[in-house]
């Protein structure tokens, strides 16, 4: 059996509150256990935020914003960012340690994802910030009221209220927390229940940088709702931006209306990975489709693998070899090759599950995995699992399963290839192969979605702006664009 933490005593630190400048517990002291996925046992606890919590929060961020320079001042907060990011730097350790024990993390994905990306796409937000455009000349123009000259404004739209997810929490937390805070919001920031040390330590580091009090506040909550509704529908709160699932974020959409909120969503994807017949080392690029990474808990991961019928029974025994390659290879917490471990909850491994057993009733045929593996460890762990013989509106192909199922349906041609590819109401994501450049191109070109790779290009970065189209969200994170989500656009005109 792989070495599991040992967590019969707490491994991370108490999670604390951070409100209007003060890390502090919740009221009443109240605190939650925070679950380890490798284990299914806490690794520590985090304060349990109250109602009265939340609305000191939103108090606290609205002052911040109406009363202070923190708007207008572009040097101070760009100072005080960058510095925040070298504490996140110093305390990479401790970033480490939060995606492992917290996230349920593999060292490889640990090294690459989760810390890794965290702080290279947060250094590209910073890098960007210098070419944000704060202000456009439009010119002098004549009209029947006079002769103004016009020059439109970018100014920080207000409060900005995070809601974020658990599969890469350190990550979403930097892009909406950087990227609001460099646009001049004051920010609150919710992370999921299930990871709340992935939130709670930029409120530590923000202390500790000297965040001025109010800017930015950070609310744990064991209930995933509660916290949540509350700042989406308080009118002092004029954005939200949240990741997560498609049905919460049409949720948010409705609960928000009332006040005009403006909503930055981030959503569920479906989406293909497209193996054109004449790809070179077919096989390896088949092989490596194998849904794994992070037991396939991400947004834009490739979940539909399209291969070309003519060469379908080929993909099978390659799909077949390469998971009975992996079979060992998955649920090692100490090893650094390792690219899985468990999902992050009990709840996870159920839902999973459940859509294994759905594959199963729809007639689909199990390739590979679909067990649950209570022998590798008390904690979340499911098998890598594949189904062929998948028709696109199964609901294994049509829904978002979050975790490490992938579904592999044939094509007949480069159109029928991209009929399949849209016929889904999530665009996040894609990649497409082949041995002609040009028509991938024109392939991937047809795709609709908001990212998609060509050869292996990887179209996701901190300076790229990264969102869907459809029911994967609404705007872009990352990069100036993500940046300019949180601004509002005033024209002045005077006359000449």
């Amino acid at each position: 059996m792989p070495a599991l933490p040992d967590t019969d005593a707490a491994i991370l630190p108490e999670g604390l509150l951070y409100v209007d400048g003060v890390l502090r517990r919740a009221e009443n002291d109240r605190t939650y256990d925070n679950i380890g996925p490798w284990t299914g046992k806490p690794v520590g606890v985090a304060a349990d935020a109250s109602a009265r919590d939340v609305e000191e929060a939103i108090v606290a961020a609205r002052r911040a914003f109406d009363t202070t320079d923190w708007s207008t001042n572009h040097a101070k907060r760009f100072a005080l960012v960058k510095k925040l990011y070298d504490l996140f730097e110093a305390n990479r350790e401790r970033l480490i340690a939060i995606a492992r024990y917290e996230v349920g993390a593999p060292l490889m994905a640990v090294n690459r994802a989760q810390v890794a990306n965290c702080l290279n796409s947060w250094r590209d937000l910073m890098e960007v910030y210098p070419n944000m455009p704060w202000e456009k000349d439009y010119g002098v123009r004549e009209t029947s009221f006079g002769t103004s000259q016009r020059t439109a404004y970018y100014e920080a739209i207000g409060v900005a209220a995070a809601i974020t997810p658990w599969n890469f929490p350190l990550y979403v937390n930097a892009e909406k927390v950087v990227s609001a805070l460099l646009a001049g919001c004051t920010v609150i920031l919710k992370p999921a229940p299930d990871t709340p040390l992935a939130g709670i330590i930029f409120g530590e580091l923000a202390a500790e940088a000297g965040f001025p009090a109010g800017v930015l506040n950070v609310i744990t909550a064991s209930d995933p709702a509660e916290a949540g509704e509350m700042l989406v529908t308080d009118p002092r709160v004029d954005l939200i931006t949240f990741t997560g699932s498609t049905a919460i974020g049409k949720h948010i959409m409705r609960q928000g209306a009332e006040t005009m909120k403006r909503a930055f969503l981030e959503l569920g994807g479906k989406s293909v990975n497209i193996v054109l017949e004449d790809t070179p080392d077919f096989a390896q690029v088949v092989a490596q489709s194998i849904l794994v990474f992070h037991a396939g808990q991400g947004c834009a991961v490739q979940s539909r693998l399209l291969v070309p019928r003519s060469r379908y029974e080929e993909a099978k025994q390659i799909l077949k070899a390469a998971y009975d390659g992996f079979a060992d290879k998955w649920g090692h917490f100490d090893e650094p090759s390792c690219a899985m471990g468990p999902v992050v909850s009990r709840k996870q491994m159920e839902r999973v599950k459940a859509y294994v057993d759905i594959g199963i009733a729809e007639g689909a045929t199990l390739l590979a995995g679909g067990n649950l593996r209570p022998d590798i460890g008390p904690g979340w762990f499911i098998e890598p699992t594949c189904f062929v013989d998948v028709s696109n509106d199964m609901r294994i192909a049509q829904e978002e399963i979050f975790g490490p199922v992938l579904v592999v349906i044939p094509f007949e041609d480069d159109e029928d290839a991209i009929r399949i590819a849209n016929d889904s109401v999530y665009g996040l994501s894609g990649g497409v192969w082949s041995a002609d450049r040009q028509r991938a191109i024109n392939v991937a070109k047809r795709v609709r979605t908001g990212t998609i790779g060509v050869n292996g290009g990887t179209p996701i970065n901190g300076d790229l702006p990264f969102g869907g189209y459809k029911q994967s969200g609404i705007g872009r994170a990352w990069g100036i664009e993500g940046i300019e989500e949180y601004l509002e656009t005033k024209v002045m005109a005077y006359p000449v």
